[in-house]
């Protein structure tokens, strides 16, 4: 568990304590309300600690998240630029294809013009 400084030192201050609250309360003693804060205070320490274990968690599974979306997204403008070359591919061969009919029905209907004259 990666800890702050500020976190090492302030389980250090309360460890003695936690130590004697321990031995009390092995012995059958029972507990003030200092030694119950103290031990709740340890508690929350812990899961601050257990949370920010946490937070790196989530942070290091953003940054994997990240670099598949931007894989993604480079997959995908290829994929994208693939489409394009291909519509006007398809676009060029129609027109070539509507030119052409138009000329031979424009040349049909000039040999009829002059074979029904």
């Amino acid at each position: 568990m990666t800890k702050t400084r500020v976190d090492d030192m302030l389980i250090e201050m309360i460890s003695p304590k936690i130590k004697e609250i321990e031995e009390k309360f092995s012995s059958g003693k029972g507990l003030n309300q200092e030694d119950i804060n103290t031990l709740l205070l340890k508690s929350q320490y812990n899961h601050i600690n257990h949370l920010d274990d946490k937070l790196n968690e989530v942070t290091a599974s953003v940054v994997a998240l990240e670099g598949k979306f931007g894989t993604f997204k480079a997959e995908m403008s290829a994929e994208f630029e693939k489409a394009q070359v291909k519509m006007q591919e398809t676009i060029i061969s129609t027109m070539k294809w509507y030119i052409g009919g138009a000329g031979i029905v424009l040349i049909l209907l000039k040999a009829l013009d002059i074979f029904v004259k």
